[in-house]
C-alpha cells in the first residue's frame, strides 16, 4: 500500500512538472516563434533544469506537440461539455455559441493560432498537427450529430459540418486576428442565427423537393 501511494505521488509530481514546463513554454513560443525558441529558453522560463526538461520532452518538436494536445484537450472538453441532444436548431446554435465564446476572447489561443499560421510555410507539420488535433475532431463531432438527425435531410452531412465549423473559424479569424471588428464588425448572435438558418433552409428545401417527387 505504501509503495502504491509513493508511486501515485511520484506520478502526480511528474504531471505537475510537465504542466509547469508547458506553461513556461507557451509564452516563449508566442514571443520568439517556433524556429527561434530553444529548449534552453524554455527551461529558463519554466524554472527547471535542462535535465528535467529533457526528462519530460525529448526535443522541441515533442514539446510543441504536447502543447497542441494540451490546447486541443481543453477546447474539446469545453465544446463537448454539453451533449448534442435536442432540437437541431437549438443544438447547433448552442454549439456555435460555445465555440465562439470559448475562442474569440482567448488571447493566448488566438496568438497560438497566429503562430501556427505564420510558421506553416516552413513547418507544415505544425499546421497539420493543429488541424488533426483541433479542427478535425470538431468536424467529426458535428458530422456525427448531423448524420444521426436524419430529419435534417442533408445531402452531405460531412460537408455541412465543415461549412459550419469553417464559418465559425472564419468569424474568429476575421474579427480578431485580422482586426475585422474595426473594419467590418458583426455581432456574434447575428452571425450564428444566420449560419443555423442556412442549414435549416437547406433542410426545408430538401423536404419540399421530396414531397414534390
Amino acid at each position: 500500500m505504501a509503495k502504491t501511494k509513493r508511486a501515485e505521488k511520484s506520478h502526480r509530481s511528474a504531471l505537475d512538472k510537465a504542466e509547469q514546463i508547458l506553461r513556461g513554454a507557451i509564452p516563449e513560443f508566442l514571443k520568439n516563434g517556433y524556429a527561434c525558441t530553444s529548449m534552453d529558453k524554455v527551461a529558463k522560463a519554466a524554472g527547471v533544469s535542462k535535465q528535467t526538461l529533457y526528462s519530460h520532452f525529448t526535443d522541441k518538436e515533442g514539446l510543441f506537440t504536447a502543447l497542441v494536445k494540451r490546447i486541443a484537450t481543453k477546447k474539446y472538453n469545453f465544446v463537448c461539455s454539453q451533449p448534442l441532444e435536442g432540437e437541431p436548431k437549438e443544438v447547433l446554435r448552442n454549439l456555435a455559441d460555445r465555440i465562439l465564446t470559448e475562442n474569440i476572447n482567448d488571447s493566448e489561443y488566438l496568438e497560438f493560432v497566429r503562430l501556427i499560421i505564420a510558421e506553416s510555410g516552413n513547418y507544415p507539420d505544425l499546421s497539420k498537427l493543429f488541424l488533426s488535433q483541433i479542427a478535425k475532431p470538431a468536424v467529426e463531432i458535428v458530422t456525427k450529430y448531423l448524420q444521426e438527425n436524419q430529419e435534417l435531410n442533408l445531402e452531405d452531412p460531412e460537408a455541412t459540418a465543415r461549412i459550419f465549423v469553417g464559418s465559425l473559424v472564419y468569424f474568429i479569424l476575421n474579427q480578431k486576428l485580422l482586426h475585422g471588428i474595426e473594419i467590418m464588425p458583426m455581432k456574434a448572435d447575428r452571425y450564428i442565427d444566420s449560419l443555423v438558418a442556412l442549414i435549416e433552409k437547406k433542410d426545408k428545401i430538401n423536404s419540399d423537393n421530396f414531397k414534390n417527387e
